[in-house]
Order: structure tokens, then C-alpha cells, then sequence
């Protein structure tokens, strides 16, 4: 490992979610508010109440669109979809420093690849739900499944199964990301990038944490170990 990622305890491996995170908004929401279809913002306010997993909310919220719009939903998603700051830094600064990069998204494969395809991170590299457009309607996948230690079992893409896989007196786990998908994981990681909703959770559990605006902002932190906001 190179003299810059020395300042950890253990060789650092980053864990990265996609809506809002690696994208500027949620293209889930997005496309929802764009389209809607009858009956989506009920299926969201269950998911936000918890009461609906996200698995069984996001597979509901899509099986709202027939099959004939893949093309038209992806299209949108590919057009609206900005990338945040600093992220190609992100990727550069990791491969230089041997650190490893997962994508942890919520988010499908039929949009998640192709907006991440410029980037060049290899496809075992990505974690995210998958589609199937044999039927009438989108039906969505769970390749990533909960595994025996999760606590919730409905998270569709389980973050805290892929985080598990780098056993933490190993490795030092770092999550980046913004909302409700990501709160299992901050509570199992070492040090949490964090907007929106998660800073708030990471405050209110005292999770260690740092706020973060850009990819920028993680990069300097990643340069000083992580660990000094």
C-alpha cells in the first residue's frame, strides 16, 4: 500500500452507495416524480414508515411500469442523472492507493450499469438489484440477498452481507452515502461519508462520521487516514 493510505489501522476498502450518492439525486424517486404512476408516493411513504422493506417497496413501485417502457425509463435516468463531484478523482485516487471501490447500490441493473459504464469499474465491483422484462410488467431481481446476520431481511441489496465479506479485523470499512438504505451499514463500518439523511442518523447513534459535499472532500479526508474531519 502506498505512503498516502498509510494512515490506517488496516488497509482501508470503501463501500459506496449510488442514488444520491454517487448520482446527485435518487433516480428511483426521480423517474417515480416523472412518470407517475398511480400509486407510487403511498408505496414510498410505506418505505420511509418502514412499514414495507424496501425490496418489497421498490419491486411494487416498478411493477407499476409495463415492460414497454424499459427503453423510455432508462433513457430518462441516462439524461437526468448528474454525477457528483469529484468522483472520477474518487476512482483514480483508489486505484493509485490499491484501495478497493464497491458500488453498494439500491438501484437496478438496467440503469445502474449504464450510467456507471464511463468509469470503467469491473462489473463484480458493483452490487445492485437486477431486472427481468419477460412479463407484462418490470419485475425486479435480488441476486444480493440478506444473508444469516442481517437483522432487517428485506433490504433487497443487502449492504451489510456485501460489507461482511471483508472481515473488519482486516480490513478498514468505509461507507459513503446518503439515506435509509444505508443505515444498516454505517452501524457496522469504521468511519462513515455522509449527506442528507444519514448524517442525521449517524449523529443521532453517534456513529463516526464525516459530512460531505463533493468526492473532493472524501479524497482529502482519504489522504489524512480518514480520521481527522
Amino acid at each position: 500500500m502506498s505512503h498516502s493510505a498509510a494512515g490506517f489501522s488496516r488497509p482501508p476498502v470503501l463501500f459506496c452507495d449510488f442514488d444520491g450518492t454517487i448520482t446527485l439525486s435518487d433516480n428511483i424517486v426521480a423517474v417515480m416524480k416523472h412518470f407517475n404512476p398511480p400509486g407510487w408516493e403511498a408505496i414510498v411513504g410505506d418505505i420511509v414508515a418502514e412499514t414495507k422493506t424496501v425490496k418489497q417497496g421498490v419491486g411494487e413501485m416498478f411493477a407499476l411500469f409495463p415492460v414497454s417502457m424499459r427503453e423510455e425509463v432508462t433513457q430518462y435516468i441516462l439524461t437526468n442523472a448528474g454525477i457528483r463531484d469529484g468522483f472520477p478523482e474518487l476512482l483514480a485516487w483508489c486505484r493509485q492507493h490499491d484501495v478497493p471501490f464497491y458500488v453498494t447500490s439500491g438501484g437496478i441493473d438496467f440503469f445502474v450499469y449504464p450510467l456507471l459504464k464511463p468509469f470503467d469499474i469491473a462489473p463484480d465491483h458493483i452490487y445492485c438489484n437486477g431486472s427481468d422484462f419477460t412479463g407484462d410488467t418490470i419485475r425486479i431481481t435480488w441476486p444480493h440477498a440478506c444473508d444469516d446476520e442481517c437483522a432487517h431481511g428485506g433490504c433487497g441489496m443487502c449492504k451489510t452481507a456485501v460489507i461482511r465479506k471483508f472481515p473488519q479485523d482486516r480490513y478498514f470499512r468505509i461507507l459513503i452515502g446518503d439515506s435509509v438504505t444505508d443505515f444498516p451499514g454505517a452501524k457496522i463500518v469504521d468511519l462513515v461519508f455522509s449527506r442528507s439523511h444519514l448524517t442525521d442518523k449517524c449523529v443521532e447513534l453517534g456513529l463516526p462520521h464525516i459530512p460531505f459535499g463533493t468526492f473532493h472532500d472524501v479524497i482529502q479526508h482519504l489522504e489524512q487516514g480518514g480520521l481527522r474531519p
